[in-house]
């Protein structure tokens, strides 16, 4: 009786005028975070692409910086984001599957590693601000590669940080579809464009962690 009661169909969302059938609206939704992560792609490649031109550049200053950052931290950080990959994985799965309470349980999982993970990061942060390796007028460093390790500082501010901004987005999108699921009222292709965006936020962060952690041991 539980499970029966468990398995609910999705809630079914109105057809906009605009569309001849659910299926064509859902399409065009998919089609639009495709495109939208499309962009996305763009922006932290336009970045990265930057990143990797200077640390060319200035690749002993780079690794220098690379130094200050702590792989263990970063290694924790992302099994943290793999496995919400995984429990955001299952929420599409019990989602098609119409499962609303098991659907509402991975949404909480997921959010609950995600905030996990900012938490991490936000200690991180702490720590360079009391080190003094925030990039501005705290920022100190010995040593005659000072200028080049701030900039090694200020990409990986704006790389973590424009992801960490990502995350919070992405975990007030989760926060409402687990309220909506809790009801009743959600739609499985919902669910999954949202499943589209978190595994980009977490495919993002595979790319920064070897970039930004990793690279002092290359050098």
């Amino acid at each position: 009786m539980a499970e029966a009661q468990a398995a609910i169909p999705p809630y079914q969302t109105p057809l906009h005028r605009q569309f001849d059938a659910l299926e064509q609206q859902h399409e065009a939704d998919t089609v639009g975070m495709w495109v939208f992560l499309g962009t996305e792609i763009l922006f932290f490649g336009g970045l990265i692409t930057a990143y990797s031109i200077y640390r060319s550049i200035y690749w002993r200053a780079f690794g220098e910086g690379s130094r200050h950052l702590d792989v263990m931290t970063g290694a924790i950080m992302t099994l943290i984001l793999l496995a919400s990959s995984l429990t955001m994985a299952l929420a599409v799965h019990s989602a098609q599957s119409g499962r609303r309470r098991k659907l509402v349980l991975f949404l909480l999982f997921t959010i609950l590693l995600g905030a996990i993970f900012l938490g991490l990061k936000g200690y991180e942060y702490h720590h360079k601000w009391e080190e003094h390796l925030v990039p501005g007028a705290r920022f100190h460093h010995q040593g005659p590669l000072a200028r080049q390790v701030q900039l090694f500082v200020f990409f990986y501010f704006a790389l973590t940080g424009l992801h960490a901004l990502h995350m919070l987005i992405g975990i007030a999108i989760l926060a409402v579809l687990a309220l909506r699921a809790a009801l009743g009222r959600f739609q499985n292709y919902t669910i999954e464009i949202t499943g589209l965006y978190w595994h980009f936020v977490d495919i993002v962060w595979i790319f920064l962690f070897p970039l930004l952690y990793l690279y002092e041991r290359h050098a």
